[in-house]
C-alpha cells in the first residue's frame, strides 16, 4: 500500500474531487481526516462510515470554514490530538460565485477568494508548524485550469486559483529543506456538481476545445494526488499538474 498508515487532512471532502480522494487514498491504507462545513455534516458521517468498512480506515470528521483560520487550527489540533501527526495535506476546499466583472458583487469576490485562496493558506499556516518539526510532509493543492488560462465571468475563481499556483511554488521553496514537498493539480473541467450547472449548450461549447473531447472524472483527479502523495514523487516538488484533455497544454 502506497500510504499505509500515513495521516492525511483532505478539506472539502464531503463530495466531488475531495471525497474521491478520501476514498482512494484510504484504500491505499491511508488515515483519513475529512473536514467540510457544517451543511455538509451528514455527507461526511457517510463517508466516514463508507470508509470505515470497506477498507478498515482509521478516520476523523471536522467541521469548520477554511476561510476562519482559528477554525484550521482546530483542525490541525484536533487531527494532532487522535493521530499525533500530519504527513499529507490537500487543500481541495472551494466554491465559485460566477458573473461578468461589472455585474459581479463585491460580496461574491470576497466569499471565493476567502474560501479558495486564504482557505490555502490558513492550511499551509496551521500545519506547517507540525510539518516542519517533523522534517517531513506532502502539501498537494487543487488549483483550476481558469487560474492558468482565465475564463469570462470567473474573475474572482480565476484570480484565487491563479494565487492557489503561487503559493504553491512560493512554499515549495520556503519548506524544501526541510523535505516538505508542495505542489498542485490543475484540473480542467471534471464531472462534479460546478460543472452539473452549466448549460447543454455550454458543455457543447466546451467539449468542442478539448482535444480529448470529453470531460474529465474525478478518479483521474485523485489518482494524480495519489502520485503526488506517495515516495513516488519523491523528487517533485512546486509543480502544477495539469489534468484537462489537452486543453490547455
Amino acid at each position: 500500500m502506497k500510504l499505509k498508515d500515513k495521516v492525511i487532512i483532505i478539506t472539502g471532502a464531503a463530495n466531488g474531487i475531495g471525497k474521491e480522494i478520501a476514498t482512494i487514498f484510504a484504500s491505499e491504507g491511508a488515515n483519513i481526516i475529512a473536514f467540510d462545513t457544517e451543511k455538509n455534516i451528514n455527507l461526511l458521517k457517510n463517508l466516514s462510515d463508507e470508509l470505515k468498512v470497506k477498507y478498515n480506515t482509521k478516520t476523523l470528521t471536522a467541521i469548520g470554514d477554511v476561510a476562519k483560520l482559528v477554525d484550521c487550527n482546530e483542525l490541525v489540533q484536533k487531527s494532532l490530538d487522535k493521530f499525533s501527526s500530519i504527513d499529507i495535506l490537500v487543500n481541495n476546499a472551494g466554491i465559485t460565485k460566477d458573473n461578468l466583472i461589472l455585474k459581479m458583487k463585491e460580496v461574491d469576490w470576497d466569499s471565493v477568494i476567502s474560501v479558495n485562496l486564504k482557505g490555502v493558506f490558513n492550511c499551509i499556516k496551521a500545519v506547517s508548524k507540525s510539518m516542519l518539526k517533523r522534517k517531513h510532509g506532502r502539501i498537494i493543492n487543487i488549483a483550476s485550469l481558469v487560474g492558468q488560462i482565465g475564463n469570462p465571468g470567473q474573475v474572482n475563481y480565476a484570480a484565487s486559483k491563479g494565487g492557489v499556483i503561487a503559493i504553491t511554488k512560493t512554499c515549495a521553496k520556503e519548506f524544501a529543506s526541510r523535505n516538505i514537498l508542495v505542489n498542485a493539480i490543475s484540473p480542467g473541467f471534471i464531472k462534479t456538481n460546478m460543472t452539473n450547472k452549466l448549460t447543454d449548450q455550454q458543455k457543447k461549447d466546451i467539449l468542442l476545445q478539448i482535444p480529448l473531447s470529453k470531460f474529465g472524472e474525478v478518479t483521474d483527479i485523485a489518482k494524480a494526488a495519489l502520485f503526488l502523495a506517495s515516495d513516488d514523487s519523491s523528487y517533485i516538488t512546486g509543480q502544477v499538474l495539469s489534468i484537462n484533455g489537452g486543453m490547455y497544454l
